[in-house]
């Protein structure tokens, strides 16, 4: 079981780059992860994803986007994602994460990568095996995989080539780009709120107070929470805590009351309750299997 980790600003923690580069290149399969989904976060680094086996569903923003066996996904620099299987399908991806500086030599950056990674209408791209120029992508991600995995001699520049390629391509298909100031500041609203409670989240706290992180009304802020991941702030907030405790629920020294109040649950039986809805299991069956590992 892998964890996400994740800062409380929802920016993942993974320093996303080989000893030689700001890339990273692996294979995951989602149902390893402990909470047997991708979580919400977002990176600096632009992500491209080839799905190897059975099918995911990601969310980018308040859109959800199934992904097939054999098509990818481009998401883009910032935007908040998450992940997870569909139907059960043991979902394995080869997921490419890279520095959008890397991208292209720095005299190009401004004129062909900057534009793109500060669109608002650009959140992600389908890849689309059946369209040539997502195939060319998808075909070099499959090549940068195998020369981070074997690094045969000089597949740092072999990386670039392919990397060059890929956004090549992606400036091919002639996406019209956008910039909507509005948007922008939706989604630092909406950042600003899932910070608050990440960094709260032990805490006493009530709808009025995350609408305040945010600037907003509590309508609004429910407005927000509805739109970008379908529940109240108060239902993320009850989901992020259950997360939370499933870390401390692998530590042999910390037992089940412990975790609750610990993530901010002021009932035992409350949390019990809460985390058999969400988990299909209660927190003891949870501790007594994953002790077993």
């Amino acid at each position: 079981m892998k964890n996400f980790m994740i800062d409380q600003h929802l920016k993942e923690l993974t320093e996303h780059r080989t000893l030689e580069l700001p890339v990273a290149c692996y294979e995951t399969t989602i149902n390893q992860n402990i909470n047997g989904y991708i979580p919400l976060h977002w990176h600096d680094e632009i992500q491209f994803v080839l799905i190897l086996k059975g099918e995911a569903v990601f969310q980018i923003n308040e859109e959800k986007i199934a992904v097939q066996e054999g098509d990818g996904l481009f998401i883009n620099s910032g935007f908040l994602h998450m992940a997870e299987e569909k139907d059960r399908s043991g979902c394995t991806y080869i997921c490419l994460n890279v520095s959008p500086r890397f991208v292209l030599a720095q005299e190009l950056y401004t004129s062909y990568v900057q534009p793109y990674i500060h669109s608002t209408n650009l959140p992600y791209l389908i890849l689309d095996a059946n369209e040539q120029w997502a195939k060319n992508i998808l075909k070099a991600l499959k090549e940068i995989n195998q020369l981070v995995k074997q690094k045969t001699s000089l597949f740092e520049i072999d990386i670039t080539i392919q990397l060059t390629l890929m956004w090549k391509n992606l400036v091919v298909n002639g996406f019209q780009l956008e910039y909507d100031q509005s948007e922008m500041i939706k989604s630092h609203r909406m950042k600003q709120m899932l910070n608050w409670i990440h960094l709260h989240y032990a805490e006493k706290m009530t709808l009025e107070d995350i609408a305040k992180a945010g600037n907003l009304s509590r309508s609004e802020c429910c407005r927000y929470f509805r739109r970008m991941l379908n529940k109240t702030p108060l239902r993320y907030v009850m989901d992020y805590r259950i997360q939370k405790s499933l870390l401390l629920l692998q530590q042999p020294e910390t037992n089940v009351t412990e975790a609750a109040y610990q993530v901010g649950f002021n009932s035992t039986s409350y949390f019990i309750n809460k985390f058999k809805q969400a988990m299909n299991m209660t927190p003891f069956s949870y501790k007594k299997i994953r002790m077993k590992k």
